[in-house]
């Protein structure tokens, strides 16, 4: 079975409710293929490998959390950019991309869906007040050690992550997937035990050590597979469609 280009992306927009949320990245449909998708590749970033295997699959879409056409970035299509592009033109795949909205869906998003692999419960948001919080503040059912949370971190995303051990009993876990260590602020100030993001600065180090709170870096890319396969099987199951993850390994 196929669904329409535009049928397609007008699910994905209301499901995801990316008109409510500001981003700097056009959210939805950045490069124009098939007019019809019957088979749909996902994957976390856009990159020419994930590229290639979207072609080796013959999909008509490629559904991603980190597209192309960043604010800020040049704007021209040359190099690697033009390369991908080109590829993605020559064989008719549309390259559909979703950034914050995918982050912060309460089913999909990559936040639930890492709370959901670590067994840490949901309790609101590292904004208070803001119903589109990025960020998200939750309980385990009993406390744990540093050591203990990095093992269980290692389990779910197969990879060790930095650890920054203070010596606190963790019970209140505050975490945002991704680049987002400066958010260990907001971690702070609402008294969280530990905080799980993907990246580190030099600065967060210092800052974890200082105020007291547990640090865990597990990798922007490992800590964000998981939105973007949990929205493809969401198309595939709702539309019939065909539907391939593909975990391009990435370290960092």
């Amino acid at each position: 079975m196929s669904i329409s280009r535009n049928e397609l992306l007008q699910a994905c927009d209301t499901f995801l409710s990316t008109q409510a949320i500001a981003d700097y990245c056009p959210n939805g449909l950045q490069v124009e293929g098939s007019e019809h998708i019957q088979c749909i590749v996902s994957g976390v970033s856009a990159s020419q490998a994930l590229i290639e295997r979207a072609i080796e699959l013959k999909a008509d879409a490629l559904l991603v959390h980190h597209g192309y056409f960043w604010k800020g970035e040049d704007q021209r299509i040359i190099g690697m950019k033009q390369r991908r592009i080109k590829a993605l033109l020559a064989h008719d795949i549309n390259l559909i991309g979703y950034h914050l909205p995918l982050d912060i869906h309460p089913e999909v998003g990559n936040n639930v869906q890492l709370a959901q692999r670590l067994g840490i419960n949901i309790t609101g948001g590292l904004d208070p007040n803001n119903p589109y919080s990025i960020g998200l503040l939750g309980e385990l059912t009993q406390s744990v050690t540093a050591t203990e949370l990095a093992e269980r971190i290692n389990l779910a995303l197969q990879r060790p992550p930095l650890t920054i051990d203070v010596q606190r009993p963790i019970k209140t876990v505050a975490w945002c997937t991704g680049g987002a260590q400066d958010y260990i602020a907001k971690a702070a100030a609402l008294n969280a035990d530990a905080y799980i993001t993907g990246e580190v600065s030099e600065r967060t180090v210092l800052f974890a050590r200082e105020n007291n709170i547990n640090f865990f870096a597990a990798g922007h890319h490992a800590t964000e597979r998981y939105g973007v396969q949990a929205l493809g099987e969401w198309l595939a199951k709702r539309f019939n469609l065909t539907h391939h993850f593909i975990d391009c390994d990435n370290p960092a």
